[in-house]
């Protein structure tokens, strides 16, 4: 009833293009947007800050980088929780060897450095694809949690192997540190995801997204028509490796403060944001959004319930927990293989035709 579009003309093409063409969505846009800088930042506090909010958001901006390898690009990877480490680590060591310059500018050149990293790993897809691709960059990811491991380098010769993140200030607000506050914490990670979200949005509707797109629905007629697969290809693992990075430098330096790569960075971590993806919704903004909050509020949701509801053990909650996600995801790649933005997508298609049948 209050969806519709009559009386929402274009006159450009301009205006027609843009990204949400519905008045209503623009709308809706900022007023999410508004709420998320004004609002939030005043009633946060640190269980919801470290339980839902701060780790969305880094999940958020770690599907985003997936999403644009495997779902704009179709380049299967398996070696998200490996770059993750790889700007996690790139963090530790900048911010420790550099203290005076900005925190920020460390979470952006550990995204360049997990960048090149992501390119290097990259070029064997200039000659496999599907399965082989998926094996490659997992080879990636266990060679990645082997180096961080046996190389003390990387953790400053720490006895324990452990790295833990530095105090630093932005503005004079901690947001590194134990001293850091909830609000400093999520608008941290809330200006890095709009951000990249902002970036990821154009690059996908311009030229190089129209790339990644064309070798991912068919390499070789993409080479025909003028693609360059090695560009095309590499920029792909640049970009996502980029967002993964960031994500990882976020993760440990204002989520966690401490990390051991084995733990905070394994397969699991790689395998947890690939169900982002195929819950969200490959090749999709949104999708990458809707899936981090899906199974990051799955597990608080559950726990609230059966832990503190129920009195169920903790470890029989944990196992329910798993059962329910891998339900779950079988249920989405039947049911709905594009995932929760397509059922978005109806939902607003059906709201905008109500009460027709459709």
């Amino acid at each position: 009833m209050l969806y519709r579009e009559a009386g929402d003309f274009k006159t450009t093409y301009r205006e027609d293009s843009q990204t949400f063409p519905l008045r209503l969505d623009r709308w809706g846009y900022y007023a999410a947007l508004a709420v998320a800088f004004l609002v939030i930042p005043l009633v946060i506090n640190d269980y919801w800050a470290n339980a839902v909010f701060v780790p969305f958001l880094v999940y958020a901006i770690a599907a985003l980088g997936l999403n644009i390898l495997v779902g704009y690009a179709g380049q299967v990877s398996l070696g998200t929780g490996g770059f993750m480490a790889v700007g996690a680590y790139a963090t530790y060591k900048l911010s420790t060897s550099f203290p005076d310059i900005s925190i920020l500018i460390h979470i952006l050149l550990a995204g360049a450095i997990t960048a090149v990293v992501g390119m290097l790993f990259g070029l064997p897809s200039l000659r496999i694809k599907g399965f082989y691709l998926a094996v490659a960059t997992l080879a990636a990811q266990f060679f990645l949690v082997w180096l961080f491991n046996k190389v003390p380098w990387f953790y400053n010769y720490s006895a324990s192997g452990q790295i833990t993140a530095p105090e630093r200030t932005v503005l004079g607000w901690f947001v590194t540190g134990p001293q850091t506050s909830a609000p400093a914490k999520y608008l941290v990670c809330l200006i890095f995801a709009v951000g990249l979200a902002w970036i990821a949005r154009n690059l996908t509707r311009g030229t190089v997204g129209r790339k990644w797109m064309a070798i991912r629905d068919m390499d070789i007629a993409a080479e025909i028509i003028g693609v360059n697969p090695l560009t095309a290809k590499l920029t792909a693992f640049a970009v996502s490796s980029f967002f993964v990075g960031v994500a990882g430098a976020l993760f440990f330096s204002v989520y966690l403060g401490a990390a051991e790569v084995g733990e905070a960075f394994g397969i699991n971590k790689s395998f947890l944001v690939l169900f982002m993806v195929i819950i969200g919704g490959l090749g999709s903004i949104f999708g990458s959004f809707a899936g981090a909050a899906f199974l990051v509020l799955l597990p608080v949701l559950l726990k609230n319930l059966l832990v503190g509801g129920l009195g169920w053990p903790t470890d029989l909650a944990a196992h329910i927990e798993l059962m329910i996600v891998g339900a779950l995801i079988v249920f989405f790649l039947i049911v709905e293989p594009h995932g929760l933005a397509q059922l978005w997508r109806l939902t607003k298609e059906k709201l905008r035709l109500w009460p027709f049948p459709h």
